[in-house]
């Protein structure tokens, strides 16, 4: 073969070979309803009343330990600070994606300006869930969370002021941000996002979002 038409050849194969590795990114894919394995337990919600919008549910310790998420579930963690509480809570989510075999991308927006273009990413990426972890993207979530009712959002250590269905939160008492200049249900205490917490949290949030116990606030006692 003439050296141009190998090189050519070469060329077009290691093109073809690109798209083929592009072709087969997981999440490029149809991909079907995640069914969790397990079950919440009794005493995590009453089975005979569904929570509305906004409701705050008091889970019995322990009553999520037997949710998992099914292996290869997609999750986009947003990531907005990187004060201690923020870093323990991105630890937190970060470990229970590896238990469970999660498929894990993370977003850290710049600054406050690309908050917003960094959610909408996130929900261009069609995930499973979004994890947000971090103050400082409560306000932008209010803003975006409602307009994408199609996407399910968890927001653990913090809470929107007037959630949708498809806006899930945990929060205990020292955690409990809503958005600048709304009233907390509890003093602001860095020290309570322990690891043990943090990681708690991570795991009810993502039981009651697997269970479709939706657009609550699980409140850790």
């Amino acid at each position: 073969m003439h050296r141009s038409l190998r090189a050519a050849a070469g060329a077009a194969a290691l093109l073809l070979a690109l798209a083929g590795c592009e072709s087969t990114d997981a999440w490029a894919s149809p991909h079907p309803t995640p069914t969790p394995h397990g079950s919440i337990a009794p005493g995590f919600v009453d089975p005979t009343s569904t929570p509305s919008p906004g409701a705050t549910i008091t889970p019995k310790p322990g009553s999520w330990d037997a949710v998992h998420a099914p292996a290869g579930y997609r999750v986009v963690l947003l990531i907005g600070g990187d004060d201690a509480p923020a870093k323990t809570l991105v630890a937190a989510v970060k470990s229970w994606a590896k238990a469970d075999d999660v498929d894990l991308r993370t977003i850290v927006p710049k600054d406050d300006k690309d908050a917003i273009p960094s959610i909408t990413k996130a929900i261009d990426m069609k995930p499973d869930l979004i994890v947000s972890a971090g103050n400082a993207l409560i306000d932008p979530l209010t803003v975006v969370t409602a307009s994408n009712l199609q996407q399910q959002f968890l927001v653990v250590g913090a809470e929107l002021a007037e959630p949708t269905h498809n806006v899930t939160a945990v929060d205990w008492s020292g955690a409990s941000f809503r958005g600048d200049g709304v009233d907390m249900s509890s003093p602001y205490d860095p020290a309570s996002f322990t690891a043990e917490r943090c990681a708690a949290a991570t795991r009810a949030g993502v039981a009651a979002v697997l269970s479709n116990v939706t657009g609550i606030v699980v409140w850790l006692s």
